[in-house]
Formats: structure tokens, sequence, C-alpha cells
């Protein structure tokens, strides 16, 4: 079922159920991903009812108990993300997709704003000041992210290590990571079992953690000391970037003005690295900054 079927579903179900039934169906309307991965204890504590309650409620919205309910919500959740569903989304429906993903993107950066809390960005500036070393850790295309703020750290001058599936699984990269250091993980659906036990293993080594995704139901969000959280809304190629770069734009450009003469200095360092005409074609006005 897709997640437009099931939210049909469930706002034609709710009319007319108790007030606390009502409730619960709410709450899945407007909390659908994490509802989907979190265990129906997590979601019974979060709306202060019992698990019985959760499964009456399933059963009244037509299904076997919460365990198909939570089956249910899953694969809408899936199907949003899955790129050959959205292909055929768009070509049943004939959208005019450029002007779609304008749309969402946009939508999707004024989202990620809102989201972004001063008092957590002096947070992780703290963190990353303090850190003996920064892991920028990332699965498939949440890697493009990590590698961008491996990129800026080092740019820095700040002992950063890109930590990405390579020759090595994420796990084995994690045995190295140790108490002092911090591990900025990203990863948007689909959640990795990779990504998940190597940022456990950081955890349990010492290592602080910081999270950047697209829900509190990420599994990588119950390690956390720190997390933030991004829109990554796309009709296509499963989630988007934007949200997620943009926040890194952010962390790192504070973090550059909190550092002061260090970073002003890594800066020129890596300016005048730009104007080596032996690796780079002269252009007028190459500034890094």
């Amino acid at each position: 079922m897709e997640a437009g079927q099931l939210q049909e579903l469930l706002r034609e179900k709710m009319q007319g159920m108790p007030r606390k039934a009502r409730r619960v169906v709410e709450y899945l309307l407007m909390n659908m991903r994490e509802a989907a991965f979190r265990s129906i204890g997590d979601v019974a504590d979060e709306l202060g009812v019992s698990k019985a309650q959760l499964v009456r409620v399933s059963r009244m919205l037509g299904f076997d108990g919460y365990s198909q309910l939570k089956d249910a919500l899953k694969s809408a959740v899936l199907g949003q993300v899955n790129p050959a569903a959205m292909l055929a989304r768009v070509l049943d429906n004939r959208q005019d997709l450029p002007v779609t993903i304008h749309r969402l993107e946009h939508a999707n950066l004024d989202d990620t704003w809102t989201q972004i809390k001063p008092d957590d960005v002096s947070l992780f500036c703290s963190k990353i000041q303090e850190a003996e070393a920064v892991y920028c850790a990332g699965w498939g295309i949440s890697s493009l992210v990590a590698e961008s703020l491996f990129i800026r750290l080092r740019t820095m001058g700040l002992r950063a290590v890109l930590m990405t599936r390579s020759g090595m699984t994420l796990q084995e990269q994690a045995r190295a990571v140790k108490g002092g250091d911090l591990v900025v993980v990203c990863e948007l659906p689909s959640f990795v079992i990779e990504v998940t036990e190597a940022v456990e293993i950081a955890k349990r080594n010492g290592a602080g953690i910081a999270t950047i995704t697209d829900s509190p139901a990420a599994p990588i969000c119950r390690f956390s000391d720190l997390s933030f959280f991004v829109s990554a809304t796309s009709p296509m190629f499963g989630s988007s970037i934007i949200g997620p770069l943009f926040l890194v734009h952010i962390l790192t450009s504070v973090l550059a003005v909190n550092m002061g003469d260090s970073a002003r200095m890594a800066l020129e360092e890596q300016a005048q690295f730009l104007h080596d005409e032996r690796i780079f074609h002269p252009v007028f006005g190459l500034k890094y900054s």
C-alpha cells in the first residue's frame, strides 16, 4: 500500500473513533516514519497509552494487529524512498518534474532551516574543536554529505577522517575510533545495518556521536549525543541531499568564525595552494574563503 493510500485509509477510519483512539491515528499520520521503525513499546510510551490500546486501534483500522499495521507503515515509508517507485509515480501522474523538484527542494531548505537550533550549532562547534579526531561517516548518497563535511574540516586545518564503505567495512574502520574522538554520521533512508553497527562500536569505544538524519526514528539516533534533523524529500533517486549539505554549510561556516585566526590561517594556506599552477589552471580572481 502506497503512503497516500494508507494516509487516506487512516483519515477515513479515524472519523467517529473515540478520542484516545483518534489521537493514536493522528500520531500515525503525523509521524508515519517514526512509527514505522519504532517498537510498539516506544510508540505507546510516546502517546501515554498501553500496548493493548495500540493493538485495539490497529484492529479498528482493519488490521489483524499492530504488527500488520507496522508492516503497512514500513511498506509505505520505503515506497517513498524507492527510486523505481518514485519514477513510476512521476510517469503515472505526468508531473512537471523540474517544477516539482524546485518546489520540494525549496521546502527541504526551509524545513531544514526551521529545525536548526542555535544552541545545538554552538555545541557542535565545541565538540569539533575539542575532539582529537573527527570521523565523517556515511553510506551511499549520505557519503556525499560526509565527504563535504570532511573536506571543509580538513580545509580548516582540523584532523578529520573520511569513513565510508571501501576496502574495509565501516565496522572495521570504527575499531580505530577511540575516546576523545567525535563521529559525525549522516544517514538518510534507507537505513543501513552496517552504519548502525559501526556507530555502536564507536560509541562503545568512548567516542562522541553527532548524527545528521531525517527522523528521530533512524537507528543511529539511539547512540547520538547530538542530533540534527533535515528534510530530504525527493520525487526521484531516493533522498535529497540539498538539506543535509545546507546544514553542513551552516555548521562549518559558524565553526570557521568560532575558530578565528586558526581557521583564517588555514584558509589562507589553502588559497595559496589553489594558485599552484603545477596543479590548477590560472584563474583570475580565484579565492577560497
